[in-house]
């Protein structure tokens, strides 16, 4: 159920509700440029982009996944992950082929070159945690509040298309 009034805060009437210091949505869009940033000097001696990054990291995980999970797992749409993963097949990283039993479902797998860059990419979520100057105990604890948070508007806007 979505609230119609906000819920209680600190932070005063709803006039300063509207500084955009108050603003979770810029909180988190403005992070997220900015760990973007972070990310680019430790992915790109692996020659990676932090997108590319992200396929790696699920693919790893659970190699052979059909372009729809793996959309769905990314929160990205077939019409940016389609390039993207074009451009990673290019590179030698993966390849995408159609599935025998449903052609129009298309497998994306890991080549042996993207296997290979796990290793070379094991020091990165170290790497990207020192470079934020936070404990790791909180970088965890802020992880697990963002995923609540994103379960929460994922379910609300299902709710609300």
């Amino acid at each position: 159920m979505i609230r119609s009034t906000p819920p209680q805060t600190a932070v005063g009437d709803l006039r300063s509700l509207q500084r955009l210091d108050h603003q979770l949505c810029f909180a988190l869009y403005s992070s997220s440029l900015l760990m973007t940033k972070l990310y680019k000097p430790v992915l790109g001696p692996l020659g990676l982009t932090y997108p590319q990054y992200l396929v790696l990291l699920v693919l790893w995980e659970t190699d052979r996944v059909a372009v729809g999970e793996l959309g769905a797992r990314l929160y990205l749409d077939s019409g940016t992950l389609t390039p993207l993963l074009k451009r990673m097949e290019v590179a030698g990283l993966l390849t995408r082929e159609r599935a025998a039993q449903d052609e129009r479902r298309v497998i994306v797998t890991l080549s042996t070159t993207g296997r290979a860059l796990r290793r070379k990419a094991e020091k990165v979520p170290l790497a990207v945690a020192c470079a934020t100057g936070c404990e790791l105990d909180a970088i965890a604890t802020l992880t697990t509040q963002l995923q609540a948070l994103r379960a929460n508007v994922a379910d609300r806007a299902v709710l609300a298309a």
